[in-house]
């Protein structure tokens, strides 16, 4: 029997903890020249993606993550026509962002191979999402691309890996000043800003930094299995103190008027999300 085991937590501030998959069939492997990359079958969780020895999606849970991601800030904005999408590279976020009647979505990813082989192997996650005429593909880097362009964006979405290697530069407090610039008057930015029980420093340092930059700074819950530890946090950031407060009424309003279809949003969830757990609250303040 083969197992894949995840190395996040295996660094040298070992947790002495770890989680295993039970491999049924390696899809594909290779080193990109951003990253080691695999692909493999599971009993349990259908199809893996993993990054760097992370796992980075599932077929099974994919999807709390992704809508989390894209239906808060869109929903919460209520007018976006612009999108921006930082990573996400598998299409997960692309697919739920093109439920919303937006002009554009623009999608950043700095390795062209983590596209081609997801459209190839999890074909699921993005479902045609690369081929809708609103989608524009740039292959590059995203921090470049923010400081370089003149556009500006209602909702910029940070779909990125955990703050090593090629996504290092998308926690940084230069990189979060450059996306400030590139959000259009009453714009949100979501970010990744993983699991506070174990990587409490992460989000730590991303809120500190986006603080610096926007009025309102918090973050928002949702829950990933195979994102081991307990709650995954998603960076929140806006100058428009009032889109934090949407309510009930009017996001289920807007819900209901394009007629989502989702698996684990609901608006009641999205608000629901902003309510932290004390040990959370104490690593923002």
């Amino acid at each position: 029997m083969t197992w894949f085991e995840e190395t996040l937590y295996s660094g040298a501030v070992s947790l002495g903890y770890a989680q295993k998959f039970e491999v049924s069939c390696v899809i594909h492997r290779e080193t990109t020249g951003h990253q080691d990359l695999i692909i493999f079958d599971t009993p349990s969780f259908g199809r893996v993606l993993a990054l760097d020895g992370i796992i980075q999606t599932t077929e099974k849970d994919e999807f709390t993550y992704h809508e989390m991601l894209a239906h808060v800030p869109l929903l919460a904005h209520g007018r976006a026509r612009r999108v921006l999408v930082i990573g996400g590279g598998d299409g997960g976020v692309l697919r739920e962002v093109l439920q919303h009647p937006i002009d554009s979505a623009t999608l950043v990813e700095i390795d062209r191979h983590v596209i081609d082989l997801c459209l190839a192997h999890l074909p699921s996650l993005s479902n045609g999402a690369f081929d809708d005429p609103r989608t524009r593909l740039v292959i590059g880097d995203g921090f470049r691309f923010v400081q370089d362009i003149d556009e500006t964006f209602d909702v910029i979405i940070v779909d990125s890996t955990d703050p090593v290697g090629p996504g290092e530069i998308l926690f940084s407090e230069a990189f979060y000043g450059a996306c400030k610039n590139r959000l259009s008057a009453g714009g949100i930015l979501v970010s990744q800003n993983g699991v506070p029980q174990f990587q409490a420093s992460e989000l730590t340092d991303s809120h500190r930094r986006l603080r610096r930059h926007f009025d309102d700074a918090v973050c928002y819950l949702t829950v990933v299995p195979t994102y081991v530890g307990g709650f995954m946090a998603l960076g929140w950031a806006t100058n428009d103190l009032s889109l934090r407060q949407q309510s009930l009424e009017v996001l289920a309003s807007r819900y209901e008027a394009l007629g989502l279809v989702t698996r684990y949003y609901t608006p009641a969830v999205h608000v629901a999300a902003f309510a932290l757990p004390p040990f959370i609250s104490r690593l923002l303040s």
